[in-house]
């Protein structure tokens, strides 16, 4: 039989198990809602860029707050969503997962997976927009980023944690060079993330199997935002990049983030500032537009090596019209990066690929990155070409050119078509500065430009071959000595022989 101090001791125990829970849970109504906009009432508490959670779990942006309600921009359909609905906070801003298990996925700027390979493993999340590492953390612009492009890394070299814009006319190559760049990462240690921003969903899938090809999707995410998506979630995939790549900065990694482009990414932002009703400014832009691509390229950097020494380079791609980069978006993109390469479309349709117009398109700190052997070949090619171009502008009216002058013009156009490269054909650095060193001695001169090709496809298996130390001596001294120019020229000559026998 049961004791009543037992019964009272067990009904004891039971209370002290038992704490009620009370939570306070801010809450707040949609007031309208339409073309992707909802204002709500309440959500007094609610923080800008958080996230919040609509009835039918579609998720939300905070990006007005108005002293009488909130600008709530929708990251899905909006169709389920109605007049009086309840809004929750989440109590977090917006941010992705990170970390290598992205490596070879393709991504939407929340981070769900588009590409049907199960669920993202990354335990680990960074928000989308952070402060950029201060002055202090930095350090200046180093170690080569190799592009595996002849004529940007002889002439517009890009160091690791450089911001360098690629702009031009659409259809002029912008993203062959992107996806050379990246392709040429292979074995380098560079972590890629490639951002489409407002692509078809079919190029980015055939991106996603050009790299995939040549085995770069090994080590690169893709973020996609398509056309088809909404215009917050284009706004959102450039941040959501950057925050991958900077994970990799800040772990003392290197990584390489493409934004192509933001002409459509300051579109979808001005289409979301109009929706919500902030003023419009030049182009109906709103105010700080030159904010939202500055705090974005910002954030590119060269850490000091007390703090791991990684970096975050940026190719941040811009679309112009008919050649105008004196517009809007153009130029004020130019002013955030640290060079730009400029291509043209005139220089396109006359077979020059990549259209790189060298007198346009500047690296403002690559040079300090170059190694040295690239420097020694590529100073007197810059030249040379710069003479060509102002010399063959001359010749068009001229006749009768003495022989200096007609020197220069066959030198000249030597060198312009070994600057002629195919896409998804990245040359290694010590082959690049073999060929430009053959134009440099005129050893290419009285060869014909039709044969030009041919020589350079021969020549790298035939010194590897005949020479196998020069190709190693340049890729671990990165310098040209003169014992070293010897060997070279004497096999450029010994090539030339054999082929004229």
């Amino acid at each position: 039989m049961l004791k009543p101090e037992e019964v009272t001791q067990a009904i004891q125990d039971e209370i002290k198990k038992y704490s009620s829970k009370l939570e306070m849970e801010s809450v707040g109504y949609v007031l309208q809602v339409g073309d992707g906009i909802a204002r709500v009432y309440g959500l007094d508490q609610v923080m800008a860029n958080e996230m919040v959670t609509f009835p039918d779990q579609t998720i939300g942006l905070t990006l007005n707050l108005e002293p009488d309600n909130i600008g709530i921009v929708i990251l899905g359909p909006d169709r389920n969503i109605k007049e009086g609905d309840q809004v929750k906070r989440t109590g977090q801003i917006a941010q992705v997962p990170v970390g290598i298990e992205l490596l070879g996925r393709i991504i939407n700027p929340l981070g769900l997976p588009l590409d049907g390979k199960g669920p993202i493993t990354s335990t680990k999340n960074r928000p989308l927009e952070t402060v950029p590492p201060s002055v202090i953390r930095r350090q200046p612009v180093k170690e080569p980023l190799q592009t595996g492009i002849k004529a940007i890394d002889a002439m517009i070299p890009i160091g690791r944690g450089q911001r360098e814009l690629i702009i031009g006319d659409r259809q002029t190559g912008k993203t062959a060079i992107l996806i050379d760049t990246i392709i040429n990462q292979k074995n380098s240690g560079v972590f890629c993330i490639y951002v489409a921003i407002g692509q078809k969903l079919s190029s980015v899938v055939a991106l996603a199997q050009t790299l995939e090809k040549h085995g770069a999707m090994a080590y690169t995410t893709i973020v996609c935002a398509s056309s088809d998506d909404a215009a917050p979630l284009q706004y959102l995939a450039p941040y959501a990049g950057c925050a991958i790549g900077e994970e990799f900065m800040y772990t003392g990694k290197h990584a390489l983030v493409v934004y192509d482009d933001l002409s459509k990414h300051a579109v979808a932002y001005r289409e979301l500032s109009l929706l919500l009703q902030r003023p419009p400014g030049r182009e109906a832009y709103p105010g700080d537009v030159f904010y939202l691509h500055s705090r974005l390229l910002e954030r590119a950097a060269k850490m000091r090596e007390d703090l791991g020494g990684g970096s975050l380079t940026a190719l941040p791609v811009i679309e112009t019209q008919l050649g105008d980069v004196s517009a809007y978006i153009p130029t004020n993109v130019i002013s955030i990066t640290d060079g730009q390469i400029y291509l043209e479309s005139d220089l396109f349709y006359s077979g020059v690929r990549p259209a790189i117009n060298v007198g346009l398109s500047v690296s403002r700190v690559g040079g300090n990155a170059q190694t040295k052997a690239m420097k020694q070949v590529a100073g007197t090619l810059r030249l040379a070409l710069a003479q060509y171009r102002e010399l063959a502008a001359f010749a068009q009216l001229s006749t009768d050119l003495d022989q200096t002058t007609k020197d220069q013009l066959i030198r000249g156009e030597r060198m312009v078509e070994i600057l002629k490269q195919g896409v998804f054909q990245p040359l290694p650095f010590e082959k690049q500065v073999m060929i430009i060193f053959a134009a440099n001695i005129g050893a290419l001169d009285d060869i014909p430009l039709a044969k030009l090709k041919d020589f350079e496809t021969g020549l790298y298996p035939f010194i590897t071959k005949n020479y196998p130390d020069v190709e190693h001596k340049i890729q671990k001294e990165k310098a040209l000595s003169d014992a070293l120019k010897a060997t070279l020229t004497e096999a450029i000559k010994k090539y030339k022989g054999q082929l004229t026998q």
